[in-house]
């Protein structure tokens, strides 16, 4: 099936940034755009829920006049992410918003919900459903999603624990729908391999925490910068579900990243305080990939750098 326009028209790469908590907000997100890549915020990130509204307004106008001034290469369309879960109190109010302003994309997250799929639908948006396991991924499918992000071993934040060879794999047995993949993806190499093994596009996040437009403490940059891959922990320790986490964050706060005990899924809070430390905000998120990020950078000479790799790989390859 092909990819519809909204995911392809305007990109320089198949790559969709990735929603990033308290670290993504209209700067990031239109950084991200106008480099050629799909940008994305969390609407939580807006606060109060008010401020959504003025973010909604910011970005559309913002890109409006960005692409009446640069008619050749115009912008990527950006994208907001929902949190479907039950503990998410202000779903309807965002909701609505994204409705009000035509978010041309809407990530949906912990839980998949046809009512949230039909309001997006109702002005042409389109859904992408974030899934770790195929179960899963068949849910969003039959409640009414357009896509799904495969958010295999090695993603930032909230994470599955699946190789995103077999993710994909049981995936693409019985859905040939839009398919993104997550996880450990940090340059154009494991773009266009990712592209290999069925996914049609990455879905980027760790990289973008260390750029200059976005919404991180230059600590936290500088750990994205210094990390690798033995830096990340796997734990559901600070909300309740499996994520992958900084290890010298967890340290900072006074705690053994190595022996952090179980939670109780059932008692899942995404900003929930432990031993004085705050999930996100103190103890940060990262995916595997990270050693691939060398400084602290502009977006849009990250995306440059991922698109020099991207046609590199290719061209190695046609050799």
């Amino acid at each position: 099936m092909a990819l519809p326009p909204v995911l392809t028209e305007r990109l320089r790469l198949p790559v969709v940034a990735s929603p990033l908590f308290i670290v993504s907000h209209p700067a990031l997100t239109l950084a991200q755009c106008k480099a050629g890549v799909v940008g994305s915020f969390p609407a939580l990130n807006a606060r109060p829920e008010s401020q959504l509204d003025e973010w909604l307004a910011m970005i559309t106008e913002d890109l409006a006049a960005h692409d009446a001034a640069h008619p050749k290469r115009p912008s990527a369309p950006f994208a907001v992410n929902q949190i479907v879960h039950t503990s998410n109190k202000r779903l309807e109010h965002d909701l609505m918003l994204c409705v009000k302003y035509k978010v041309p994309i809407v990530i949906s997250s912990l839980g998949a919900v046809p009512e949230v799929n039909a309001a997006v639908h109702s002005y042409g948006g389109l859904v992408l459903h974030d899934i770790i396991n195929n179960r899963h991924a068949n849910s969003a499918i039959r409640k009414g999603a357009d896509g799904l992000i495969a958010v295999a071993a090695g993603a930032g934040g909230h994470a599955g624990q699946l190789s995103p060879f077999a993710l994909v794999q049981e995936i693409r047995e019985w859905f040939d729908g839009p398919l993104l993949l997550a996880g450990a993806i940090a340059n154009g190499r494991a773009i266009l391999a990712a592209q290999a093994m069925g996914a049609d596009m990455a879905y980027i996040g760790s990289p973008f925490i260390a750029t200059e437009e976005a919404r991180a403490t230059e600590a936290y940059k500088q750990a994205i910068v210094d990390g690798a891959a033995a830096d990340i922990v796997y734990s559901n320790f600070f909300t309740g579900v499996h994520g992958n986490y900084l290890k010298p964050s967890i340290r900072a706060a006074g705690m053994d990243p190595d022996n952090l005990p179980e939670a109780d899924p059932s008692k899942m809070d995404f900003e929930t305080e432990t031993a004085g430390a705050k999930a996100w905000k103190d103890i940060w998120g990262s995916g595997q990939g990270i050693s691939a990020v060398k400084a602290i950078e502009p977006v849009a000479k990250l995306v440059d750098r991922l698109e020099a790799e991207y046609h590199q790989a290719r061209a190695r390859l046609a050799l």
